[in-house]
């Protein structure tokens, strides 16, 4: 009995690139179509991935040691106060590193000048700080200077970003409208991450605010800065530090948590933006497998041939399934480099690291494997079937 020829692999991906060599712009639109749907993916999750990477350098650099001590309500829903011995006892605790407080100045608003209407006060609030503040916080100037133990006695402030856009004021150096007394601006700050309710906030010492506004001296929030190790511990024994005789008038946050919420909600969406790649995926396999049920149809007389020189049905398989594989990896490996191209546009406009994991490319390349398999598999089993007097008889 004669045995058929055995196709080496380098004969198989030779068979099965000839139909995609001699048609193409067919097999380039269809490339196209997996490609966008895998660049899409990929892109989606290198932006994703790179955001996070930038969240996670400025918590680093920032640190998730910190955490805020606030007043909450009373037993009878009242506000609550925070005692002004707060500040001292946190401080006394072993693991507590820094503490800086801000007071909120009741009743007073701030305004560019005093002919401004008082009901237009733009919702700045007026927070006296003590002097390690922007230490404790991880706050950075912007303009200017912060205040010291000179300035926090005489009528000078720092504005927030967002009240030094408010206001209009984009250099130190002018004057304000707060409380009904002018102050001088020293400096502005940067926005705050770990403190964004300081961006709206103009922030003058603590014995001004006493003298100048009739401050009453209770801090509002204390930052407190903690160990690394010990930052659960002191979160537990905060409350009932900054007020021993009513704990449950104490409320205690740790703001990296609300920026790891934030990413929370990032990856939410992200998930939508994947299976949108995902359907895009489908379209373009469902594009291959429409290309590949085509060719067959026009290639009936080949495959004939072909069947007349001795290839098994399996041969005839093995080749539409190798082009259909073909043509997907293109598109898969076209799209993948697509994907890190946009990930890293756009993180460089954004001045994040590019980050593009690994899974996320391998993936891709191998979830156009699949959908290769599956849009030829169909094609190449019905080529197979062809008998060969059927096929050449074909026309064309």
């Amino acid at each position: 009995m004669l045995t058929p020829a055995r196709l080496r692999f380098r004969d198989v991906l030779r068979v099965g690139g000839a139909g995609l060599r001699t048609r193409p712009l067919r097999a380039f639109l269809s490339a196209l179509g997996i490609a966008i749907g895998i660049a899409a993916m990929t892109a989606v999750v290198g932006i994703s991935s790179s955001s996070r990477a930038e969240v996670d350098r400025r918590l680093a650099a920032l640190g998730t040691n910190l955490l805020t001590v606030a007043p909450g309500t009373t037993l009878f829903g009242g506000a609550a106060t925070l005692p002004n011995e707060s500040i001292a006892m946190i401080r006394r605790m072993d693991a507590v590193i820094e503490v800086a407080a801000t007071g909120k100045v009741p009743d007073v608003n701030a305004y560019r000048s005093d002919r401004i209407p008082v009901g237009q006060s733009g919702g700045i609030a007026i927070q006296a700080a003590h002097l390690d503040l922007p230490r404790t916080v991880g706050a950075e100037l912007a303009h200017g200077t912060w205040l010291n133990a000179a300035t926090a006695n005489f009528p000078a402030t720092v504005l927030g970003a967002s009240t030094a856009k408010r206001l209009g004021i984009g250099t130190p150096g002018v004057q304000v409208y707060l409380g009904g007394k002018w102050f001088t601006v020293i400096g502005i700050l940067r926005p705050v991450p770990l403190a964004p309710e300081l961006d709206s906030a103009a922030l003058i010492g603590w014995p001004v605010a006493e003298s100048y506004l009739d401050f009453d001296g209770h801090p509002t929030t204390v930052y407190t800065r903690a160990q690394d190790k010990s930052v659960e511990a002191v979160q537990a024994l905060l409350a009932a530090t900054a007020n021993p005789e009513s704990p449950g008038e104490v409320k205690v946050s740790r703001p990296s948590d609300a920026l790891a919420a934030r990413e929370a909600t990032d990856q939410a969406f992200t998930g939508l933006l994947l299976g949108l790649g995902a359907v895009a995926l489908l379209v373009g396999g469902v594009g291959v497998a429409n290309t590949m049920v085509i060719s067959v149809l026009e290639r009936r007389a080949e495959i004939g041939l072909r069947r007349s020189f001795g290839a098994t049905r399996g041969q005839i398989r093995l080749q539409f399934l190798a082009e259909s594989l073909l043509l997907s990896a293109l598109g898969g490996i076209g799209g993948v480099l697509i994907g890190i191209a946009v990930t890293a546009l756009y993180s460089a406009t954004q001045s994040w690291p590019s980050v593009v994991p690994a899974w996320a490319t391998a993936g891709g390349v191998v979830a156009t494997l699949l959908i290769g398999a599956v849009a030829g598999l169909y094609p190449a089993i019905r080529a197979a079937r062809l008998a060969p007097t059927e096929a050449l008889a074909t026309p064309g």
